[in-house]
């Protein structure tokens, strides 16, 4: 199982809680999904007094590892502020930094996230960046003292699944001894276990298992689809070939003439 900043967790799937039709039936789907960790937002905990201490409660009573995230941000200062007050919120270090640079596709701001990740690094905490699969950012977000990159599938909430497959084989190959984490623009159980066949460590989700009909049997099947996919992914998978080969050996065959 992945290790983030020195702490094992126990599943691959980090899941986050928002946008469910009810508390009910978010504890449901982390339940069946038996995920590793919980994504959480300040702004979702602050909605309202009463309403965030009865969600903070749910959320303490799944046992998990809580990462709060910044988003919504688009400033440094914003991101950098946001921060701060989730470690006091929330009592951890951990920090998912979100810095958005576009309105439309939600890319993060590279130049701004840098920044960002430098300054809550020098403070103590331990950044998981939403990044792009782009290998010249991630470098900078290692030098900045990040030690886990999260690069997008796709643009947040799109469920398009893994639109630069070669980046992010790529990314894999340029850093495989840090941590990667498949971080939004998953659809489907497929996308994930394509995620582990790249020798992904997780995937971070939310609206595809929210807005699904049945959020808690798509939790669950985002879950073992994670299984299969790293299963085969360490059973050290032929490689592709152009010509078809016989599965069935011709020596000792009957040649009738």
């Amino acid at each position: 199982m992945p290790t983030f900043y020195g702490t094992q967790v126990d599943s691959r799937l980090m899941l986050g809680t928002a946008q469910y039709p009810s508390p009910a039936v978010l504890e449901q789907a982390f339940r069946r999904s038996g995920a590793g960790i919980a994504t959480v937002s300040l702004r979702r905990e602050s909605a309202g007094e009463g309403a965030g201490e009865s969600f903070w409660g749910l959320i303490r009573d799944l046992g998990l590892p809580v990462l709060p995230n910044t988003a919504g941000c688009h400033t440094v200062r914003e991101a950098v502020t946001t921060a701060q007050m989730a470690r006091e919120m929330f009592g951890t270090d951990w920090i998912k930094l979100e810095v958005v640079g576009h309105p439309d596709t939600l890319q993060p701001d590279p130049f701004g996230l840098v920044e960002a990740a430098r300054i809550l690094s020098d403070d103590g905490f331990k950044v998981f960046p939403y990044t792009t699969e782009d290998g010249v950012l991630a470098g900078r977000l290692l030098d900045a003292g990040c030690e886990v990159l999260m690069p997008w599938g796709a643009p947040i909430g799109t469920g398009l699944g893994l639109n630069n497959v070669y980046g992010l084989r790529t990314l894999r190959a340029q850093f495989p001894d840090v941590p990667l984490v498949i971080d939004a623009g998953l659809g489907m159980p497929s996308h994930a276990a394509m995620a582990m066949e790249l020798g992904y460590d997780a995937i971070l989700l939310n609206t595809a298992v929210a807005k699904a009909g049945d959020p808690a049997a798509m939790a669950e099947g985002f879950a073992r689809a994670l299984e299969a996919g790293r299963l085969g992914y360490e059973a050290d998978p032929m490689e592709p070939r152009d010509m078809a080969a016989p599965s069935t050996p011709v020596i000792g065959m009957a040649f009738l003439e």
